[in-house]
């Protein structure tokens, strides 16, 4: 099993302190490589980390600067895409809530390989049904990218209604991109426009990964509007009776649907290798109503 051997502790320090730079040892990194390997999800890692005695937070920061090191070293030896600059909130510190100005955001859940954070309180109920509201009148079945021309196409893997609000279209529009932009420190201008997805029962999105191929031939065109896409940030405007968890096959990982929280991950090169693998898990009963933000490298116009 991958956890029979854990990892000797550090010099151990309370929850509350942090350290600027936790030592890796060449045996802790050779373990942490060999978890990751073995597909080890993240959150176990941390905790058999934990179980030896490091503190969460020096621990966090020592799994992430291993997997960030060894996974581009791995990939210049492939000639996979180089890294980019991705939007990132604030965690340092391990914050329990983030201040967006106007509102408190609580972070409930950070994860280092997929680079992925949950949030809750990023809307209120009333913004969630404003954006409902706003939105329905304008629903058509949903589209998806079609990167062999850098146009769109109907995909039976995705079945939900769908419409985009251009950015700043509507006053919670704005607001939520306001809040976006200062969560993740990324410009308001560099995201598109604010999708908003209607699933019924039985409809899914079936696994996929945001960021286009760079093999396929229509993906010069879609980056002529601002780059590649690094980070994807999902609302949920609604809570499903039953299913339309947000999945992530390769962390093992289902992301409940709760009105108002929010699933936010990057994907820092367009490759698998960023284990950002994601779906939208069939609604078994109710309806899923989110809203998604994808974010570009630069300006989206």
């Amino acid at each position: 099993m991958a956890h029979r051997n854990r990892p000797s502790a550090g010099r151990s320090r309370p929850a509350s302190t942090r350290s600027t730079a936790p030592a890796v040892t060449p045996a802790l990194r050779e373990w942490i490589i060999a978890q990751a390997q073995a597909n080890v999800a993240a959150p176990a890692l941390l905790q058999s980390m934990q179980d030896a005695g490091w503190a969460e937070d020096v621990a966090m920061e020592a799994l992430e600067s291993t997997l960030r090191e060894h996974l581009s070293g791995v990939a210049e030896q492939q000639g996979l895409p180089p890294v980019v600059p991705v939007p990132e909130p604030t965690l340092q510190t391990s914050p329990a809530r983030i201040n967006v100005g106007d509102r408190q955001v609580d972070v409930l859940v950070s994860l280092a390989l997929p680079r992925l954070v949950v949030f809750a309180n990023l809307l209120s109920a009333e913004e969630c049904e404003a954006l409902i509201d706003a939105a329905r009148p304008r629903m058509a079945r949903s589209l998806t990218v079609a990167t062999r021309t850098g146009g769109e196409e109907v995909n039976g893997d995705r079945t939900s209604r769908g419409m985009f609000f251009p950015r700043g279209d509507t006053a919670v529009v704005r607001t939520l991109e306001a809040r976006i932009a200062k969560l993740v420190h990324w410009p308001v201008e560099n995201g598109e426009g604010l999708q908003v997805l209607h699933y019924p029962p039985g409809a899914e999105y079936k696994p996929h990964y945001d960021y286009f191929d760079p093999t396929e031939p229509g993906t010069p065109t879609l980056l002529r509007r601002g780059g590649q896409r690094v980070a994807t940030l999902l609302v949920y405007l609604n809570t499903p009776t039953e299913g339309g968890g947000t999945t992530f096959p390769h962390a093992h990982m289902e992301v409940a649907a709760q009105r108002g929280n929010a699933v936010f991950f990057s994907y820092e090169r367009p490759h698998p290798d960023t284990r950002t693998l994601h779906g939208g898990a069939p609604v078994l009963s109710g309806e899923k109503w989110i809203a998604t933000k994808w974010l570009r490298e630069r300006e989206f116009n």
